[in-house]
């Protein structure tokens, strides 16, 4: 007996180590056989990281697995992945491995895959990315094929953890197939057999944008009888299940050459209502179990038919409910007289004929009744809608009778009777003439929510009215933050705005007693906090991308920032996140501010373009209250009285929506109209004052004073302006920089008289009006900064150049005193000889005539030798000394 185990136990082992090893031998041939059948069949590029053969996982049975298999298309879909999957096994006789190349092909008994993504795309000129097998010269339709290297006799196949995706852009079909496990079992080899599936899967499907199903999760449990010659595959016993709808299936598919024939009947086999909300996702209609019911709903359509490129099946749906109701047990409120009646239909098998009837979809919540119905044709293409509803609605109450979950919770009273007819198209481009609407909608004590504001908006009346072609809003009156606001006016696509992804085009005439501009921003997305309430500090704030829109608006109160606006009045022009001011006015500063330009929030970094014009501005309150007129002069906040302006700037805003300064630029024209300066409110003048003392900074004459100046990159650049200070002419030049460092020149025309004792000693002995006109130019050079300035003047070397000028027309007038003397004399003389030499031709003086003259003559030859004379005598003895 021991020795009998022993030879048995021998044998398991060499057994097993042949299992184990032969299929390394082999394991080289099935690797380059499943090469050549993918090269010989597709046209596509195959890779796989590697090909196992083993005879112990799946013994009696050979086991081959292809791991991490990815195939990708060539043109048009080139470099776009058609299939890959984590392993795809196959199991096969042992005997098959052993078969040479001139044995009958290797018969594959099952199929298993795993973790497959599949995607099977139709583009715009019906190219097919699945299209991708070899046409054979000789093509086989029996279940082997020598050819290939492989033969098929499935007993059993299964997918694992797949999805699988169809896309066909022509008809706009996306279909998503995601969590799909599958299985069947039968004998596929045979004339006529049965194949027993289950699958489960979580389905979504739209169709030109109009999603059908969401996640739905679908089951199926289905006994089909195959018919291998003729192609047909009958469901025998079939139970299914939509979300939580039962359905049973009769009918069949059968293959075509071009195409499928499809009759195929379903229902749901209850008639409880529970059904209907079993048609509801989970996710929405949450548990159902414990939900009380009554009424009937019925669930029923036939599907008949061939599909081919150019028909659909024909169909006949149809979804019925009367007087039903349904509570749930957690929810205080229920919804009752349940009435539906909806049909889905195609009568002629061409998709663009497939409609949807809903002829009555009525309930009612407490005592508010809704009723409504709706047409809704060519569902594949530009859907068309016609719909009415009539009803009142308290919002509130739908999240007390259905577990739905908002973002926000719902309020206010809805009251509606709208009929409306449009197609998509007409709604997605604004092509308003296919837009028919009548009919009125009232909302009271709304509060609305959303991404797209900083605020909720508690809207307290809205009363609109429905015209063909827009809505004319009558009355609306809302409060968000702390601002109220009410408005009037036209809006041009409200369904466009409601049902598709356009903006809010309208005209508006906007009245608010106060109104806080940033209330109405929006949080900029790539802000690290989110809130409804308010903004953080890191975040900046948008224009809110939905508006199109022209605002007249008029409000006592406006609050930016920190300056409050009274009695403004303007137009509002807002599109694309960019709010374009037309002849905006206020009262600010005690004068009248007007503003125009444009602010956009499109990039990352809000930008203004703005012009200004303040008139007769506080140059006080003004120049406290805005750091921008600060930064651009600083020295005017010692200013008192009024001020006139025109700025032109454009720079970036920060994230509180005020002017980043190091990034502004522009111009500036400012007019100053004041009579005093408050010098404890700058240390420049104060420094002045003290190196020019014959001047009293505080009794400039500033009236009417203008000045132009530009600015960029922080820096101020000041255009040479006038000033006076009694007959002191000054003209100031230069700039600063928005950091309050200055550099400027001010040159004051000083008249002589101004500068000190010893040059009004010489104005005194020139005695000379002309003289005491004169002035010299007297530079201050002003640097350091604004708080702590640095003063540097001339007027040392000033003085001493006039000293020099004055010394100088004195001397130069006392050699022309003296020649003038000279010269006078010497007529005189020459005068006299002349006389004499004539005095036989005129009348003889008398004698005392005569001898006054002499003297006078005389007197004066004595005076001016003699002042030659001493002149002379005075040099030698300077020389000598």
């Amino acid at each position: 007996m021991k020795k009998a185990f022993k030879i048995i136990g021998i044998t398991f082992l060499i057994i097993l180590a042949l299992l184990v090893a032969i299929p390394f031998a082999f394991q080289g041939k099935i690797k380059d056989m499943v090469k050549n059948l993918m090269n010989e069949n597709l046209n596509a590029n195959v890779e796989f990281s590697d090909v196992s053969l083993s005879f112990i996982r799946s013994f009696p049975q050979a086991h081959v697995t292809v791991e991490d298999l990815v195939i990708t298309n060539f043109k048009p879909f080139e470099g776009e992945t058609f299939v890959s999957a984590k392993n795809i096994a196959f199991d096969m006789s042992i005997k098959e491995v052993f078969k040479t190349a001139s044995d009958d092909p290797i018969v594959v008994n099952s199929i298993s895959v795993d973790e497959a993504l599949v995607t099977l795309k139709t583009d715009a000129l019906g190219n097919n990315n699945y299209d991708i097998t070899k046409e054979q010269e000789h093509a086989q339709t029996t279940a082997t094929d020598s050819s290939s290297g492989f033969a098929f006799d499935i007993k059993d196949y299964s997918i694992s953890k797949s999805a699988l995706t169809y896309i066909d852009e022509i008809s706009k079909t996306k279909i998503y197939v995601t969590e799909l496990n599958h299985s069947g079992n039968g004998t596929f080899s045979d004339d006529t057999s049965q194949l027993d599936t289950t699958t489960d899967a979580n389905v979504s499907m739209s169709m030109d944008s109009v999603q059908y199903l969401n996640q739905n999760k679908i089951k199926l449990e289905a006994l089909i009888g195959m018919n291998l010659n003729e192609q047909k595959y009958t469901f025998m016993e079939n139970k299914g299940l939509i979300n939580q709808l039962p359905l049973v299936f009769d009918g069949y598919v059968q293959i075509l050459e071009d195409g499928q024939d499809i009759d195929i009947t379903f229902e749901n086999p209850g008639s409880s209502f529970k059904d209907f909300l079993a048609v509801i996702p989970e996710v929405y209609s949450k548990n159902i179990e414990n939900v009380e019911t009554t009424g009937d709903f019925k669930v029923n359509g036939i599907v008949k038919g061939k599909i081919s490129e150019e028909t659909i099946p024909t169909l006949d749906i149809n979804i019925s409910s009367t007087n039903a109701s349904f509570k749930y047990p957690d929810l205080p409120k229920s919804v009752s007289n349940i009435n539906i009646d909806t049909a889905i239909k195609n009568t002629t098998g061409n998709v663009d004929d497939t409609f949807v009837d809903i002829k009555t979809l009525n309930f009612k919540i407490d005592q508010d009744v809704f009723k409504s119905n709706a047409v809704i044709k060519n569902l594949t293409k530009n859907m068309l809608v016609n719909a009415n509803i009539d009803g009142t609605l308290n919002l509130a109450n739908i999240t007390k009778a259905y577990p739905i979950e908002f973002d926000k919770q719902l309020s206010g009273i809805l009251k509606a009777k709208v009929n409306t007819a449009f197609d998509m198209n007409a709604i997605e481009t604004n092509a308003y003439e296919r837009i028919k609407n009548t009919g009125s909608v009232n909302l009271s004590d709304f509060i609305f929510s959303s991404e797209d504001i900083v605020n909720p908006i508690q809207i307290n009346k809205a009363d609109m009215t429905f015209n063909p072609q827009s809505v004319s809003l009558n009355s609306f009156e809302a409060k968000t933050g702390t601002s109220d606001f009410r408005a009037t006016g036209t809006i041009n696509n409200i369904l466009g705005f409601l049902l598709s992804d356009n903006t809010l085009q309208g005209n508006f005439n906007l009245e608010s007693n106060n109104l806080v501009i940033s209330d109405f921003m929006v949080e900029d997305e790539t802000a690290t906090e989110t809130s409804n309430k308010t903004t953080a500090a890191n975040q900046s704030m948008k224009i809110p991308e939905f508006l199109d829109c022209t605002i007249n608006a008029k409000a006592n109160t406006v609050v930016y920032d920190n300056l409050t606006l009274k009695d403004v009045n303007g137009t509002l022009l807002i599109k694309d996140q960019e709010a374009d001011l037309k002849n905006l006015t206020s009262n600010l500063f005690n004068g009248v501010l007007a503003l125009t330009g444009k602010v956009s929030t499109k990039t990352d970094t809000p930008v203004f373009d703005l012009n200004l014009g303040a008139d007769g501005f506080d140059i006080a309150q003004s120049f406290q209250s805005l750091e921008l007129l600060q930064s651009i002069a600083p020295i005017a906040k010692a200013f008192q009285g009024k001020l006139n302006t025109v700025i032109k700037l454009q720079g970036t805003l920060g994230s509180d929506f005020t002017p980043n300064l190091n990034t502004v630029s522009g111009d500036a024209f400012a007019e100053l109209l004041t009579t005093s300066i408050n010098q404890n409110e700058t240390s420049v003048l104060s420094k002045l004052d003290g190196a020019l003392n014959f001047i009293d900074f505080s009794k400039l004459d500033l009236k009417d004073l203008q000045a132009k100046l530009d600015f960029s990159n922080g820096q101020v650049n000041v255009k040479p302006f006038n000033l006076k200070y009694k007959d002191i002419g000054i003209v100031v030049s230069g700039g600063h920089g928005f950091d309050k460092t200055l550099k400027y020149d001010a040159v004051f025309e000083v008249p002589a008289k101004y500068l000190g004792s010893d040059v009004n000693q010489l104005l005194g002995k020139i005695n000379d009006p002309e003289v005491n006109n004169i002035t010299i130019p007297v530079t201050a050079n002003i640097t350091g900064s604004y708080t702590s300035p640095k003063i540097q003047t001339d007027l040392t070397s000033g003085v001493s150049n006039l000293t020099k000028q004055l010394i100088e027309i004195e001397k130069q007038k006392l050699i022309n005193k003296g020649k003038d003397e000279v010269k006078d004399l010497l007529g005189g003389l020459l005068g006299g000889s002349k006389n004499e030499t004539t005095s036989d031709t005129t009348t003889a003086t008398t004698d005392s005539t005569k001898t006054t003259t002499s003297n006078t003559v005389s007197e004066g030859v004595k005076n001016i030798l003699g002042g030659l004379l001493n002149n002379r005598k005075k040099k030698q003895d300077s020389t000598n000394n």
